[in-house]
């Protein structure tokens, strides 16, 4: 049951933690992107651009709402560097939850809800992220992208 006490996790859980592993995980494809010489833009959020890092990351005022990498002119360009692009917020998002788990089976971290849903946020990331579905015409998941660059090398440069 849903209690008074919970609105505090909640409010922890939707505007940290989803927002911390919606950021890993784009930061998987902005890093990929730019170990392959491509030029990348990460925006963080919607709405009005509260500030930059560089020229390339946007912090948006409503951060919890939506992410997306752009990404172009990778130097290094065939099919496997574009599925790495792709593939690299997935990446990011379980090498984070394998290193999360390890420091909390060593004892350098404790075992604590807030590391749980970590965990659990990050696993439904990369579950939805895997699922190959076209939510537009220019917009597809990660496994729809990755799909699409098997079969036909039609990469898209955005993603959600």
């Amino acid at each position: 049951m849903f209690a008074w006490d919970d609105f505090y996790t909640a409010f922890w859980a939707f505007f940290v933690l989803l927002p911390l592993v919606t950021l890993i995980h784009q930061l998987g494809h902005y890093l990929m992107a730019l170990l392959f010489g491509g030029n990348s833009e990460l925006v963080v959020g919607r709405g009005k651009t509260l500030f930059e890092i560089g020229t390339s990351i946007k912090v948006r005022a409503f951060y919890f709402l939506d992410s997306a990498c752009h990404y172009e002119s990778l130097k290094i360009d065939n099919r496997l560097t574009h599925i790495l692009v792709h593939a690299g917020g997935i990446l990011l998002n379980l090498i984070s939850v394998i290193i999360v788990n390890s420091l909390i089976m060593i004892g350098w971290l404790p075992e604590l809800q807030f590391f749980y849903q970590f965990g659990y946020f990050s696993v439904y990331y990369i579950f939805f992220a895997l699922f190959p579905v076209q939510y537009s015409e220019t917009h597809a998941s990660d496994g729809k992208q990755i799909i699409n660059i098997f079969k036909k090398y039609e990469p898209s440069d955005i993603f959600d």
